[in-house]
Order: C-alpha cells, then structure tokens, then sequence
C-alpha cells in the first residue's frame, strides 16, 4: 500500500513540474514579441528656431509652372559645304607644264593653278583665227557671210568649254597670236584640299586635277534621335560646341531635316550651315549641340539651389509651417538655367527651402544618426 502511494505521489510531482514548465514557455513566447519594440521611423521634418533661420539665410520660393523651351542634344560632324567645293578636271588631253598650287595652299578665284600643253587647244585656236578672218573679207553675199560667221561662233564656244573667258578670248581674236599653253584656273577661291598631279604628268580629258573648298562656312550634320524628332524642324536654334576649342560656342541654326531614318542609330540628320570666318572649324571635326525645340511648354520649376541629394535620393524641404520643413523626394527633368524642371513629387505652388536648404539637410542627417546610434 505504501508503495502505491509513493508511485502516485511521484506520478503527480510528474505531471506538475512538466505544467510548470509549458506555462513558463508559454509566458516567455508570449513576452518575446512585447520586449522587441518596433522600429522607429526616420525622420522626415526639421523644425527650426527663428535664430538657425536667421543664422543659415532659409529663403523659399514657390513651384511654378512656366514656359519651358525644351533643349534636345544631339552629337555630329563638320563637313564640307558641298555649294563651296570645286573639283578642276583637265578639260582636253595634253601635258602639265608647269604647277603652281599644291596641296594646302590657299588661292583665289581665277588663279592660275596649271599651265598646260595641248594639241587640241592649239588647233581650236588656229581654226578661230581662220574663221575669223573669212568673217571679215570683203564680197561675201549674205549666204557665205551667215557660214562664216556660223563658223566663227562654233570656233569660239568649242575654245570656250575649255575654260577660257571671253577677256582671254578677245585678246587671242585682237593679237592673232596663238596661246602655246593652255592656262587651267581655280573657279572659286578656297583651300587646295587634294592636289593629284605633278608636272610633267600627261593627262586624259575628264580626269582630276584639284579639288578646292571654301571654307568661309562649313555643314554640321548633327544625328537626331528618333524620340527628339517631333521637338525639332528647320528653323530651330542649336549652340554647337567642339573638343578643339573648349569654352567656345558656336549659334547656328537647321535648315534642313533627313527624309530617311537611319536604321541602325535611329536617327535623322539635321544640318546646319554654320558660317567659319576664321577657318576654326575643319571637316570631320565631332562636335555636340544643344538644340532648342520648336515649341515651348510649360513645366513646374524650381530653383536649382533647392534640389539636395538625400541618401541617394533627389529631394527638396516644403516648407509645411513657419519654421517646419518636410522632406520630398522628387524626380528631376530637364534644365533651364537657374531652373530645374520637377516632373514628379511637387505641385504647382508648393513651397521650398533655396538658400540655406542644405543646412536643413545637415539638421536632417543629424537627426537620423542620432537615432541610429545606440
């Protein structure tokens, strides 16, 4: 009997202890979630006395909505104007005499650039000198003076179509002497940019002797994205800037826009013809422009001074009460100036901290290290 007492005894000190112990797990599970507090919130306003107002000069401005003229980027080269570009070809067969231009020299319209000898020039001379003679003899009736003078207009535009002016013409007609070279001269004034013979060299009709440019104005062909090609037409404004001469800005303006879409950039040329007094500017230079859109929209600006970055954010401080500034962040668009368009994060009217917003930051940040420190 005393040793089933002692079992029970034992059985139910069992069964109490493993009570004892469920309630005080239960307890601590319980009380686990009541002892982690929840995280505290950064702080997202700065309330500042009149005196750190004073000290840090806050000044505020509203968010406006303003006329914007959009500016489009582009990039591009200079090229050649292909109006001031001149290629001398030998206009009869023969030989170079005598070269007197070379490449990089600069010359003036109707300079001599080759002397040059040829037959055919020699021969078209004496035909003019014969036809001109029967024109003037005495007796001829009508039928045999129209032939005549028939002749003599042939003999001239034939000598003509090799570059020789009327004034050099008449004086062959007046001396009746026979040029023995044939002068080649440059038709426009400008820069020798390839120069392909040397004397002495026996040339074909048709071939290349020079190739000239002026220079005075160049082409800018800039690249135009297709999603910018609706903000730009002909007439458009561009400031055009180059590596070569950093600092430098040069006003142009579109006159005209590619028909076909370059598949591979997706891009249109837009052209500029871009005046180079000075010679500065030299094709197959690169350059980058800024091109101001056709229309103008309005936008919600502020003043750059207002933007900070805040933890890798782009934000400003509203001022939300007399000295209460809240944070906002904000996404940025496009520049004007001293403006900064807002597309996001502000509405028209809102106030913002300008001078003094980083001092508002800095109060800011304080605030959030403080909090993060144990």
């Amino acid at each position: 009997m005393k040793k089933q007492t002692k079992t029970l005894i034992l059985r139910l000190a069992a069964l109490a202890l493993a009570g004892l112990l469920a309630a005080g797990c239960k307890t601590k599970s319980a009380e686990a979630p009541a002892a982690k507090s929840a995280p505290e919130a950064a702080p997202s306003t700065v309330m500042l006395t009149p005196e750190a107002l004073k000290t840090a000069g806050i000044q505020t401005a509203a968010a406006e909505l303003r006329p914007a003229a959009r500016t489009v980027r582009a990039t591009g080269e200079i090229l050649f104007n292909p109006k001031r570009v001149a290629h001398v070809t030998s206009r009869t067969a023969g030989r170079i005499e005598k070269l007197f231009a070379y490449e990089g020299d600069r010359v003036r319209a109707g300079q001599l650039l080759i002397s040059f000898y040829s037959k055919d020039f020699l021969s078209l001379q004496a035909e003019l000198l014969q036809a001109l003679e029967r024109s003037k003899r005495e007796g001829l009736d009508d039928a045999e003076r129209r032939s005549a003078q028939s002749l003599l207009d042939s003999a001239r535009n034939r000598i003509r179509v090799m570059d020789i002016g009327d004034d050099e013409l008449a004086s062959i007609e007046k001396s009746g002497r026979i040029l023995t070279l044939l002068p080649v001269r440059a038709p426009i004034g400008g820069n020798v940019i390839e120069s392909l013979v040397n004397a002495g060299d026996y040339m074909e009709a048709g071939l290349d002797l020079f190739r000239l440019a002026d220079l005075s104005t160049v082409w800018v062909d800039l690249h135009i994205f297709e999603r910018d090609l609706a903000a730009v037409r002909p007439g458009c404004d561009a400031a055009i800037r180059t590596a070569a001469f950093p600092g430098r800005t040069y006003a142009g303006r579109i006159f005209q826009l590619g028909n076909v879409l370059d598949e591979k950039t997706r891009t249109i040329a837009g052209r500029i013809d871009l005046a180079n007094p000075a010679g500065d500017l030299r094709p197959g230079m690169y350059v980058d422009a800024e091109i101001r859109a056709a229309t103008e929209e309005k936008a919600l600006l502020v003043p750059a001074a207002a933007i900070q970055d805040f933890l890798n954010k782009k934000v400003v401080f509203v001022r939300t009460a007399e000295s209460v500034f809240a944070l906002r962040e904000i996404e940025t668009g496009a520049a004007f100036g001293a403006f900064v368009e807002v597309r996001a994060g502000l509405k028209e009217g809102d106030v913002v901290a300008t001078a003094g917003s980083f001092f508002i930051k800095s109060e800011l940040l304080k605030k959030t290290l403080s909090m993060e420190l144990p």
